[in-house]
């Protein structure tokens, strides 16, 4: 039972909390947890968050948020308080993201080759040739084990039913793994005595399962294979993260004027012992600004002749150009038909209900409810371009009233849910805020899931936007299990 002190005046009644139950008593997996945290009193947790934010500044964890000031390097915004899942319940879960995945590549090397989805009637051709992220370039192009998206960032979200939706699916450059990692590493820190006593599934683990899938990339198998992670430079919000894989995956951290394609159609890296071949390639970086001999001409980011090496076999690049054909939000309501289709399976994750601008009775339902939902656009991230109906004016509401109407395809609505909360540490006291979790799949020879992923928090009151570029910020998530 939940004494008062720091729960007296948690209020935990407006959405489903992950921790505390109706009631005032906390779930079943987080009875630990909460009875630790009773036990510290609120003044050592403030000490704890004291020691976290210390910890965050000794050990440079920072991301960039761009503005008309310029671009802000920023300590990474962490809440102690972690988020906890039951074990019985993640493994459900573990297998669904899996299913889905598999799916997903399927689909995308489905629309680069044969395109029978689209000849059987199940996915609109318009829905693809209208796609910016639809490369023609990739036409013919089979990667190994026919997977293209080989590191995936599906974005979860658990509803008032209490049960876990997929929100998105993030396969072009997704970002956060890092973090995830960081956000452990100071729990540690902060917290040793109560991870010693619980049975928290590792997360350190994810380097190593990154670096056996991109070796099974690899063109030659033969060979220990050079993996390169090729970065944008310092500049880039996620360049902390770029520098963190591939130092711990024991990898080249790159920039595209460090590589080389020589007329053999093969990669070279620069080093201070001459060029040596590179096989396979983890890219940060965005199609459109990969190859200047194929896409942007003016691109100072990528390498000439790289889509070139790829097409011959010579490279393997994670994920693969054209796998963003995906990574639409359009083509995300169509994700559970495409298991159906290629899997013969049912979907064990639901998404969440979707309505289609695209389709003109979907569209008229979602013009006349604009206050009552969330409207995003279909290729924009980080939480940038969207209606939060409830939470808009006037104004907004008349402006995304027109965007849809001039562009429809560009456009998708969804119920706006009540996201579960969380206990955080606000104001010196604990305050439910809205969570999302990002777990990071991977596929290539096998597939592989991280034991839980990134929570993101919605740090201000009320707010459902967790993205740390709109004021998110994050949590550790432990994956618990309690049967041994």
């Amino acid at each position: 039972m939940v004494t008062p002190t720091i729960w007296a005046d948690y209020s935990a009644d407006k959405a489903y909390d992950e921790m505390i139950a109706a009631g005032g008593k906390p779930r079943d997996a987080c009875a630990s947890l909460s009875q630790y945290l009773q036990s510290l009193g609120m003044d050592a947790i403030k000490g704890r968050l004291s020691a976290a934010e210390a910890a965050i500044m000794e050990m440079g964890i920072t991301f960039t948020v761009y503005s008309d000031e310029g671009n802000i390097d920023r300590a990474w915004p962490f809440d102690i308080i972690p988020r906890l899942i039951d074990f019985q319940e993640w493994q459900v879960v573990e297998t669904g993201l899996k299913q889905r995945l598999k799916a997903l590549n399927c689909f995308i090397n489905d629309v680069y080759n044969q395109q029978q989805i689209i000849k059987d009637g199940l996915v609109p051709a318009e829905l693809i040739n209208s796609s910016s992220n639809f490369r023609k370039e990739c036409l013919g192009m089979q990667p190994k084990f026919g997977s293209w998206a080989n590191i995936c960032g599906s974005d979860l979200v658990r509803a008032g039913d209490g049960k876990l939706y997929v929100l998105e699916d993030n396969l072009r450059v997704p970002s956060g793994v890092s973090y995830m990692i960081e956000n452990r590493v100071i729990t540690k820190r902060i917290f040793p005595e109560l991870l010693e006593n619980l049975n928290i599934l590792p997360v350190d683990d994810y380097p190593t399962q990154l670096f056996e899938m991109l070796t099974s990339l690899a063109p030659d198998a033969d060979d220990t294979p050079q993996i390169a992670v090729l970065t944008p430079g310092i500049y880039n919000s996620a360049y902390f993260e770029h520098a963190f894989l591939a130092q711990q995956m024991g990898a080249e951290l790159v920039e595209g004027g460090d590589l080389l394609v020589k007329d053999d159609d093969c990669v070279y890296m620069r080093t201070i012992k001459g060029l040596e071949k590179v096989d396979v390639i983890y890219r940060r970086i965005d199609d459109l600004f990969l190859d200047p001999e194929v896409f942007h001409k003016d691109s100072v980011l990528g390498v000439k002749g790289l889509m070139r090496a790829w097409k011959a076999g010579n490279v393997a690049l994670a994920n693969a150009p054209g796998a963003g054909v995906a990574d639409d939000k359009v083509v995300y309501a169509y994700v559970p038909e495409m298991i159906r289709y290629y899997l013969n399976e049912e979907p064990i994750l639901p998404n969440v209900p979707t309505y289609l601008c695209s389709d003109p009775e979907q569209c008229a339902y979602v013009l006349a409810h604009l206050p009552e939902l969330v409207v995003k656009p279909a290729n924009e991230s980080g939480g940038y371009g969207m209606l939060v109906g409830p939470h808009a004016t006037q104004k907004e509401i008349k402006l995304f009233h027109k965007l849809i109407q001039e562009n429809p395809r560009n456009y998708i609505a969804q119920p706006t849910l009540a996201l579960s909360t969380c206990p955080t540490l606000c104001n010196d006291k604990l305050e439910p805020r809205h969570i999302d979790l990002r777990p990071f799949i991977l596929q290539g020879g096998n597939s592989f899931v991280t034991a839980g992923g990134l929570t993101r928090v919605a740090l201000r009151a009320g707010s459902l936007v967790v993205n740390s570029s709109q004021g998110g910020g994050s949590k550790d998530t432990w994956i618990i299990n309690r049967e041994q």
